[in-house]
């Protein structure tokens, strides 16, 4: 579909567009929407429309990206949803990919020496990908709260390298690449296109927070940190 704009029911919008339902739950919105407007439900639920507005074009539209306006946004609420993006990542999309993954390993011919190095090679990227959450949710987001509510005089410096490149994602499209290209001998198709499914779903996820993290809200901190030199 089309950009999203407030006037449109979010009924018709999820019935499109049925990936957004993750997304708008990390707004506190349900399935059960009735025929209501954007509008009107943004307002019901106290929600800023053209902050939702602009999460779901983002989410929905690959070559949409309003810098400008995600940098008139308030910082603190850029860092909450980020926050629920990792916890939804964490207790839904990982989990789904490993349980697809363990499936299809198990009903497929057990002497395929690849599928072993597929549950190697996840394991790792699980491990570096929770990290990486653990450190948002543990140190970074808590840190740049404090220095939005200007609780804190701390100059936060950021590492360029967690900018730049996000080797968590470079390490999930590694993964995808090894199925699709060096996948050989029988194995389970079915539970190989679900496999593949999921993983894309949280390559997407991944990919539009980073973008948000990456260059909307590591810039909004440095920015802030030089005028508190």
């Amino acid at each position: 579909m089309g950009f999203i704009n407030a006037e449109m029911r979010l009924c018709d919008v999820i019935t499109n567009e049925p990936s957004l339902i993750p997304v708008i739950n990390r707004f506190g919105i349900k399935l059960g929407v009735g025929d209501k407007s954007i509008r009107n439900i943004c307002a019901e639920k106290e929600i800023d429309s053209e902050y939702f507005l602009s999460i779901l074009n983002t989410f929905i539209n690959a070559d949409y990206f309003p810098e400008n306006k995600f940098k008139s946004f308030d910082a603190i609420q850029l860092i909450d949803f980020l926050t629920r993006t990792n916890q939804s990542c964490e207790a839904f999309l990982l989990p789904n990919i490993e349980h697809h993954l363990n499936s299809f390993i198990e009903r497929s011919d057990p002497n395929n020496t690849n599928l072993e190095l597929l549950r190697k090679f996840f394991a790792v990227f699980k491990n570096e990908f929770k990290a990486r959450i653990k450190l948002d949710q543990g140190e970074l987001f808590p840190a740049f709260k404090k220095l939005f509510n200007e609780a804190s005089d701390a100059i936060i410096t950021i590492d360029s390298k967690n900018v730049d490149a996000d080797p968590v994602e470079e390490k999930l499209i590694d993964f995808k690449n090894l199925m699709i290209q060096h996948l050989s001998g029988e194995y389970d198709e079915n539970l190989c296109y679900a496999v593949l499914v999921a993983v894309c779903n949280l390559e997407k996820e991944i990919n539009r927070h980073n973008r948000i993290r990456n260059k909307i809200l590591f810039p909004m901190v440095k920015a802030l940190s030089f005028e508190k030199e």
